[in-house]
């Protein structure tokens, strides 16, 4: 089902900034959506709501929804570049390659500084464009590449990856609290200094995939469709994997391991929008955002004044979907 493209996107922002107010008031101490609003707008300047509204809360929220979104545009590209319903982030091994890289970071200690931005999106970075790229030369180096061949070389390098991860953990016991927290993935202590340094990269390669939206239309109507149009095709795939492996490295240092929103969102909003790259990847940024912003209204009340990390919450209901996905999708992940 499609609908009109520039309604259905004034109503989904509509539907985030009310979700994003709702978020900012909730949590141990609640805050009435109006006077929340009140603080945003600048009526209220002053006493205990305000401090936590503009130096705890919308820093984290405004977070959720760069990360929650820059996975969901990183989920679309994979499905649309490996014409795979079941690629996303967390799958095709972006996400695994850049905690390993984060893990590296902090388990040693590195204090590499370039531009402002420390060792851990750093080499987080340049640990999901690793993983992504050994994922698809893998999955290439048959005579035929599949869905299924993609899926089984992600998973299977996913795993390979946890156990290092696994192992770095052991030896640097001095860490383990740190990085295993930070795997569990969520929003917790986020600050300004988070999202300012995380919202370029994603807002770079969220805009960098959305301007190759027709490259991206060919690829997924197949790899000779996209030759007959006069793609290059190796040169486009790379450039996608690098734009969407920038975007997961960015989500996935500043937020930990939050799986599977890549996978969620573009379904949810293909029904709605469309397959069209043009439409699909800012609606499945706005989904993902909304998709990542509830999850951390649970983690942050089901069990107030403790709170859940947020991977967990996406990844019960991800997992779910996931399932529901390869029963539904079974002939076409067999053809």
């Amino acid at each position: 089902m499609s609908v009109r493209f520039p309604i259905a996107m004034i109503v989904l922002s509509l539907i985030t900034l009310t979700v994003m107010i709702f978020s900012v008031g909730a949590g141990a101490v609640y805050i009435p959506p109006q006077r929340v609003f009140q603080i945003l707008t600048g009526s209220i300047t002053g006493g205990v709501e305000y401090i936590i509204v503009m130096n705890l809360r919308l820093p984290r929220v405004l977070l959720a929804a760069f990360i929650g979104g820059g996975l969901a545009v990183a989920g679309t590209a994979f499905q649309g570049m490996f014409r795979n319903p079941l690629a996303d982030p967390f799958v095709v091994g972006a996400s695994g390659g850049a905690a390993l890289g984060a893990t590296l970071a902090i388990a040693f200690g590195l204090s590499i500084n370039i531009n402002g931005f420390s060792a851990v999106p750093i080499t987080a970075f340049f640990g999901s464009i690793a993983a992504v790229f050994l994922v698809y030369l893998i999955a290439e180096s048959g005579s035929n590449t599949s869905t299924i061949s993609l899926l089984l070389a992600g998973t299977a390098l996913s795993t390979i990856l946890s156990s290092a991860v696994s192992l770095i953990m052991l030896l640097s016991d001095r860490t383990l609290h740190e990085t295993y927290t930070w795997l569990l993935g969520g929003l917790s202590g986020r600050s300004w200094r988070e999202l300012k340094s995380t919202a370029p990269f994603i807002m770079t390669g969220s805009l960098a995939l959305w301007i190759m939206s027709r490259p991206l239309d060919a690829l997924a109507s197949g790899e000779k469709t996209a030759i007959s149009l006069g793609l290059p095709v190796k040169k486009t795939r790379a450039l996608i994997v690098l734009m969407a492996s920038l975007t997961t490295a960015a989500a996935v240092a500043a937020g930990g391991i939050i799986g599977f929103v890549g996978l969620v969102a573009p379904h949810i909003a293909r029904l709605f929008f469309g397959s069209s790259h043009r439409k699909l990847i800012p609606a499945s940024m706005l989904t993902g955002a909304i998709l990542l912003i509830l999850a951390d209204i649970i983690s942050r009340t089901i069990v107030a004044p403790m709170e859940l990390p947020a991977g967990i919450i996406t990844s019960i209901i991800g997992g779910i979907f996931f399932l529901y996905l390869l029963k539904a999708k079974g002939g076409e992940l067999r053809g």
